[in-house]
């Protein structure tokens, strides 16, 4: 009887909806009749149910006829082999093997300076005078006996070739001659050590102690600079002791200069650092217009490997598996010139300079590499190139 019943009423009200198709949902909810309102709720989760089959057959017809828009978006590069120099780069001091103190060698007042701070001087040029205590005049008395000595020598030496006189005078005339030159000589050296002069060609960076003050030997008195010779000098690691040779290229980079300097390294170091385990270089600097100073930092690239034909890829690119093996995208053409397939190819490496590596083995040249989306894109996918 129930069920008699519920057909009863559900027929009424398939009658009643029939016979008024536009009656809005408010309508129903403002009659307030349970069995009308839950009929209504059951009539729109049917045609839901009929839209939502109905949207998911459009989309996978649309699926099947546009193959475009559910490919991913990458660009690529084609590899080619070009040039690659890969440089060691090292920090490094510049230096002068001509830039000394010029120290006292003679303990006195400091009697006269005779350059000036930043003046050119000339090698072997009298730069300052100490005071010698006396000894001038001392050589001058020394001189005198050491004349009168090399007189009565040459006579009796007259006179012995004469047979005249004894072997015995002969003798000891020479004997106090050489011993008077000997002292002469000997005065005159220690004289000597009273001037300052120039050892070298340069300029006078600095005065230390002026004039009327008391020196002692080892005192600085001033500095001379020469910077027409600097040199480069870096620490280099014991692995690239085969690489890096006398006349290997290298470029130098100063702040001070606009541009970087292409020279050679002149000098490399046969002893192993314990401490660092490095060896020393230096490489020559030209430095015509002045404006290289000593102990200024500076960066030095040593060339130690090169390749004219080399696969270059940005550093960008490279992924790494579990393995820690390195591998690429590569797209794939299908064939139908419509979507290409990302392929992941393993590679192996070389040097890196900058943001591109060196490939020596997975790749070869024309191979289109994915650039863009590399890190997204993933094996088999299709993908559309933009480029």
């Amino acid at each position: 009887m129930k069920k008699q019943y519920s057909l009863l009423v559900l027929s009424l009200l398939l009658m009643a909806c029939g016979s008024d198709k536009k009656k809005s949902v408010s309508d129903i909810i403002e009659n307030g009749n349970l069995e009308e309102l839950r009929f209504k709720r059951a009539e729109l989760v049917s045609d839901s149910d009929v839209l939502l089959n109905d949207i998911a057959s459009i989309d996978k017809a649309i699926a099947e006829l546009d193959t475009v828009h559910k490919l991913a978006l990458i660009t690529t590069f084609k590899v080619k082999d070009t040039l690659f120099n890969h440089y060691l780069e090292l920090q490094a001091t510049v230096q002068t093997k001509e830039n000394i103190l010029l120290n006292a060698e003679y303990g006195g007042v400091l009697q006269q300076i005779y350059v000036t701070k930043g003046q050119q001087v000339r090698q072997g040029q009298l730069l300052a005078k100490i005071d010698d205590g006396g000894l001038s005049q001392q050589l001058a008395q020394l001189q005198i006996q050491a004349d009168l000595s090399k007189t009565t020598y040459e006579r009796q030496a007259k006179l012995w070739s004469q047979k005249i006189g004894s072997e015995m005078q002969y003798l000891q005339a020479k004997s106090n001659f050489e011993g008077q030159q000997k002292a002469v000589v000997q005065l005159q050296q220690q004289l000597a050590k009273t001037t300052l002069t120039a050892p070298f060609s340069g300029t006078i960076d600095d005065i230390i102690i002026e004039r009327g003050n008391v020196v002692a030997p080892g005192m600085a008195i001033m500095r001379l600079v020469n910077l027409r010779n600097m040199y480069l000098e870096a620490d280099v690691p014991e692995s690239y002791i085969a690489n890096v040779r006398k006349g290997t290229e290298a470029l130098v980079d100063i702040p001070t200069l606009p541009e970087t300097l292409v020279t050679t390294i002149n000098q490399v170091g046969n002893y192993i650092n314990p401490n660092n385990r490095s060896f020393k270089i230096e490489v020559l600097l030209s430095n015509k217009e002045g404006l290289i100073k000593p102990n200024l930092t500076a960066k030095v690239k040593i060339k130690d490997y090169s390749n004219p034909n080399a696969m270059l890829i940005p550093l960008s690119v490279i992924s790494e598996n579990a393995d820690g093996e390195q591998y690429v995208y590569l797209a794939k053409d299908n064939g139908e010139n419509v979507y290409a397939l990302a392929t992941r190819v393993i590679i192996e490496t070389g040097k890196a300079q900058g943001d591109f590596i060196e490939v020596v083995n997975g790749i070869k040249v024309g191979d289109a590499i994915i650039y863009e989306g590399a890190r997204t894109v993933k094996e088999g996918q299709k993908v559309s190139v933009l480029n």
